[in-house]
């Protein structure tokens, strides 16, 4: 008999950084994009550029989670700014099946947070406050087995 595949579900997974393992409601950015360089020479009988790959490019990332009482890690860490240097760290962002094993994993290398952005207030919200952090990094990359 054939078992059926289905594509990966996405809403199961864990974010590391430091040792601690984070849960987030939502991260976003996980991309990464290859510049064209776009060349043409003088004498080139073509009336048209030739296309080089140029430098690889990487997006913001977006982290948000559930905001706790006491819980300030995410402004300690953007307030460790001094003298122009900041704590990088590496991350890894673990998709997880349903024995809570990493799937496909998204290692992030020397990141730093940009933007920490807390929760909206609304007085006749009936959900749950949420913070989120956008970091850049120096690549990205993904082990998907």
């Amino acid at each position: 008999m054939a078992t059926t595949q289905y594509p990966l579900s996405k809403f199961h997974f864990q974010v590391e950084w430091g040792g601690t393992k984070i849960g987030f409601t939502e991260i976003s950015g996980l991309d990464s994009e290859l510049e064209v360089i776009e060349y043409r020479q003088g004498a080139s009988p073509e009336y048209s550029k030739i296309k080089m790959p140029g430098m690889r490019k990487f997006s913001n990332i977006t982290m948000k989670r559930g905001m706790f009482q006491g819980d300030n890690e995410y402004y300690e860490w953007l307030n460790s700014v001094q003298l122009n240097t900041i704590e990088r760290r590496d991350i890894t962002i673990s998709l997880l099946n349903q024995d809570h094993e990493p799937i496909v994993v998204w290692k992030v290398r020397n990141a730093f947070p940009t933007k920490v952005q807390s929760t909206d207030l609304k007085a006749d919200g009936n959900e749950v406050a949420i913070e989120s952090m956008e970091i850049v990094h120096e690549g990205l990359s993904i082990q998907n087995d």
